[in-house]
């Protein structure tokens, strides 16, 4: 019984924040989790690596352990434990100890701690910033309505990014940098996305223009997902909107962060992405 009341207890600390001591607990990880990205970045530079290397690495496995510790009991207070560890910070706050023991056999992997960045995402929980968290549901549903109409997109832009590659090969050929058909797709992809790193340039008169037809469907294929997305993020509101229909008076027309129905104050159901 007794062990039950502290699983509780921690429960209630860990995965609340409308006590002082579960909003001082996401407090002081918030500032572990930005301590440990910070010895993370600065462990990289040579001159403050090679001064105080040793510092930092004993940071390093300080944040790991700790950080380790904090995820074995939110799977111990949790009440579906399975269900945490396959939700989104569930993943990440895994991944965020992973890279320091794998850096024990991979050397250089440990830099891949900076992935504990995301978790600093807990602060649009910690500061109740519903708004906010309103905002990314309207965004991860209209990301997932186009997902479809996106894999088809890139699937096209694939496929135009091979055409281009293989017309420059054949136009420029190996003699002006363009040695293979593999290589020609590096020199399309760059120029598509209008990062243009130089490297290879076509030399002709007919490659010229062929890289100005590429430039100029780079910039059109920018429009392509914007507008995509943007259209499924109008209707995504709509359809939130929508789904916080009251079950007791059917009442519809909700703020994507009510909590009650502003007609009867019946308790709203949750959005499918909360």
């Amino acid at each position: 019984m007794r062990m039950d009341t502290q699983r509780q207890r921690w429960r209630h600390i860990i995965f609340g924040t409308d006590t002082p001591a579960g909003q001082l607990f996401d407090q002081l990880l918030i500032i572990a989790i930005i301590a440990s990205v910070a010895a993370v970045m600065l462990d990289s530079v040579a001159g403050i690596h090679e001064r105080f290397g040793s510092w930092l690495y004993a940071a390093e496995w300080f944040f790991t352990i700790l950080f380790t510790l904090e995820y074995v009991v939110r799977l111990w207070v949790s009440e579906r434990p399975v269900r945490y560890a396959r939700s989104f910070f569930g993943v990440v706050d895994l991944l965020s100890v992973i890279p320091t023991y794998l850096s024990l056999f991979v050397p250089g992997s440990n830099y891949l701690l900076t992935i504990r960045a995301l978790r600093v995402l807990r602060v649009f929980r910690v500061m109740k910033l519903a708004k906010f968290m309103g905002e990314a549901n309207q965004l991860g549903l209209a990301l997932v309505r186009t997902r479809r109409k996106i894999a088809v997109f890139m699937f096209s832009v694939v496929v135009v990014i091979i055409i281009f590659g293989s017309l420059m090969y054949v136009v420029e050929g190996p003699h002006n940098g363009f040695t293979s058909i593999p290589r020609s797709i590096y020199w399309a992809v760059v120029t598509i996305t209008t990062v243009g790193y130089g490297d290879i340039s076509p030399q002709t008169p007919f490659g010229q223009f062929i890289a100005s037809l590429a430039m100029i469907t780079g910039y059109a294929i920018i429009a392509v997902p914007t507008g995509i997305v943007t259209a499924e993020i109008s209707a995504a509101r709509v359809a939130l909107r929508f789904q916080r229909e009251c079950t007791q008076c059917h009442h519809h027309d909700h703020d994507l962060d009510a909590r009650f129905c502003k007609q009867c104050g019946t308790v709203l159901p949750r959005l499918p992405m909360d």
